[in-house]
């Protein structure tokens, strides 16, 4: 080897990871650190010299425009995230027919996030996102002894003996990172491309101590950190200088060789040759590292994860193209929160100047010594006429306008952060805005959290149960069963979008009767986005009065087969008339028919009987023989209406 490959070969591991926390912190402190800073000092109202806005600015008052904003959107999304108490779910595959498992499995994870209080811990990411633009948590292991209340029979059964059952058990913990503690590689935009990511801060002393006592750490000699305030929670508050560690944990890829050599502490004539030992450490592995005070190593081991996950999850508020950090509510509003601390801060700078009372004076006509104090019931020495000597100063009256230029500038800062209380949204909208521009207003506000919610919910939400239930089957499988389970949020509405979507309900309700099926449906809509203590004991009550009575239902079907019966009976009634009169109606036309041909046999027997009697009288014999015609014309016209009016009938009866 050369002296370069030998001087890559005796790095050691800790040093490299150490170099790469180093200028991954350069990176973040030129570019991100001055800004969070200022994001963090308007958030919590905070004063700062290089906050000023102008060099003769004196008031030191910061608006509570973006607190409210922060605050408003905050608890906007922890709303739709922990309001109706279950905020995941849990699916199991198409090829399992039983739902036991995943029931058991979710009432499982559910009470051990309430045992360690992941919910609070959710709530704090949430928080960081929106006032530094992201949210990060480390998933945590740790082995605790839990202590339960039991009782034990004594003395053959006669008494019983009152103590506490202590058995050990796994339990993963979600522990928030601060922006300043969290360290990436400045060319990825996420956790799991980037060549690593390593959490730096400040821990007790005592805990280290305790983990090299437990045999999680290696047995080295801690000594107490330097002070650093870049790594501090808050930088306004004196810090503590004894009792803590700086303990830098990184996760990520790895050189195999610097792995290889922490792990076996070989010595430079191992029994490999050159070439093999060449080709067994190419290229990088995925491992874990702690290190104390910037060069002491801790733990050093292959990643022990089943699934070989980075035990991190993150988010950010709005996603910025191409980079990790994202951009939350004070970035959003800072241009406009500058504007209004400027004009609310010379505001009260003039108010000073015009309410305070001020003097001119002639202070060669004034005794030796003598304290100029302007106060009820001060007197003041001079030599000479005091109406010559003194004179009040006043620089005017206070404009107005700048006190209206703050209101429009607050509503600049909701504007820009999309954060509004419900409280005040028909005023702060559109001014006194009618009811159809609230409600357009509002749904381009709910769009804007529904977007962050799905954000939330798909980059950290489900990633840290899906990772917290991993470790719970790998660490713990007697309560976890080793199984593909398909995670879910369980979100709803936020508090703006359920008050939104019960105006709705209400104005469609009053549309409707109550004797509309749609009306109950209604109802129990209404009564669930609504945020009642009571509001579970409602609804159940709304879907037993839904459910029909079987008392009244059976009455009602006896009801419906006794008019069922009564119909067929009338049907059968009618169907016998119809046939009745088709019988009548069949007889009538077939006398029609055949009357004519009787006519016809009764005049040709007349004629043959006038010839046969010889009548002398031939006039009389075609007068008898015109009338028999004329008979026979009328019997046929009759014959025909009577047809008709039979077929007539016979349609109608039909």
């Amino acid at each position: 080897m050369d002296d370069n490959q030998d001087v890559f070969r005796t790095e050691k591991l800790e040093n490299w990871v150490m170099d790469k926390v180093e200028r991954w912190r350069d990176h973040y402190q030129s570019n991100y650190q001055e800004k969070f800073d200022e994001y963090y000092r308007l958030w919590r109202g905070i004063w700062a010299a290089e906050d000023k806005t102008r060099e003769s600015e004196r008031s030191r008052l910061i608006s509570p425009a973006l607190q409210q904003a922060v605050e408003s959107a905050v608890s906007e999304v922890e709303e739709a995230t922990f309001g109706r108490g279950k905020w995941f779910d849990i699916k199991d595959d198409r090829k399992d027919q039983d739902p036991r498992d995943v029931a058991y499995l979710r009432e499982q994870l559910s009470e051990d996030f309430q045992f360690t209080k992941t919910r609070k811990a959710v709530a704090e990411c949430i928080l960081n996102s929106a006032v530094y633009g992201t949210g990060i948590a480390e998933l945590v292991i740790d082995e605790i002894q839990e202590m339960k209340p039991a009782t034990q029979p004594i003395m053959e059964g006669a008494m019983q003996a009152v103590g506490v059952n202590i058995s050990p058990r796994v339990v993963v913990k979600l522990k928030p990172v601060l922006p300043q503690n969290f360290l990436i590689d400045p060319v990825s935009s996420s956790i799991e491309d980037a060549l690593g990511v390593a959490i730096d801060e400040f821990v007790p002393r005592h805990q280290v101590e305790m983990a090299i006592q437990a045999g999680i750490y290696r047995d080295e000699d801690i000594s107490d950190s330097e002070q650093d305030t870049d790594l501090e929670p808050d930088k306004e508050l004196s810090t503590f200088d004894s009792d803590k560690v700086r303990l830098t944990k990184y996760y990520g890829l790895v050189p195999k060789h610097l792995l290889n050599a922490s792990l076996t502490e070989a010595e430079e004539d191992d029994d490999l040759t050159e070439k093999e030992e060449d080709e067994e450490d190419e290229g990088y592995v995925e491992a874990m590292v702690v290190i104390a005070n910037g060069g002491v190593l801790l733990k050093v081991e292959e990643n022990p994860f089943m699934m070989q996950d980075r035990p991190v999850v993150a988010f950010a508020w709005d996603v910025v193209p191409g980079r990790f950090w994202g951009r939350g509510i004070c970035e959003k509003g800072y241009n406009s929160q500058k504007a209004l601390d400027a004009e609310m801060r010379a505001r009260i700078d003039a108010l000073a100047l015009t309410v305070h009372p001020m003097l001119a004076m002639d202070a060669s006509r004034m005794p030796r010594g003598a304290k100029l104090e302007v106060r009820p019931g001060k007197t003041i020495l001079t030599n000479g006429n005091p109406a010559e000597i003194l004179q009040p100063f006043k620089f005017g009256s206070l404009d107005q306008v700048s006190f209206a230029q703050a209101g429009e500038l607050m509503k600049m800062v909701q504007m820009a952060t999309g954060a509004i209380d419900a409280a005040g949204i028909p005023g702060s909208i559109n001014g006194e805005a009618a009811a159809g521009a609230v409600s357009m207003s509002l749904g381009a506000i709910i769009k804007r959290h529904k977007r962050t919610l799905i954000n939330f919910q798909e980059n950290f939400l489900i990633p840290m149960v899906q990772k917290t239930a991993w470790r719970y089957m790998q660490y713990d499988p007697d309560n976890y069963p080793v199984q593909d389970f398909k995670f879910v949020p369980s979100s709803s509405l936020g508090v703006i979008a359920r008050e939104y979507e019960v105006t709705q309900l209400v104005q469609l309700l009053q549309t409707l009767g109550q004797d509309s099926p749609m009306y109950p449906m209604l109802v129990m809509s209404v009564v669930d986005n609504m945020g009642l203590s009571n509001r579970e004991e409602l609804m159940a009550q709304l879907q037993q009065l839904s459910q029909p009575n079987p008392e009244a239902q059976q009455a009602q079907q006896q009801q419906q087969q006794i008019q069922l019966a009564a119909a067929q009976a009338q049907v059968a009634l009618l169907q016998s008339q119809v046939q009745e009169n088709q019988a009548k109606a069949q007889k009538l036309s077939v006398e029609a028919q055949l009357e004519p041909q009787v006519v016809q046999a009764k005049l040709a027997a007349a004629l043959s009987t006038n010839l046969e009697a010889g009548s002398a009288d031939d006039a009389e014999f075609a007068r008898r023989a015109k009338v028999a015609e004329l008979m026979l014309k009328e019997e046929d016209i009759k014959s025909n209406e009577r047809i008709a009016m039979a077929q007539m009938s016979s349609k109608m009866q039909q």
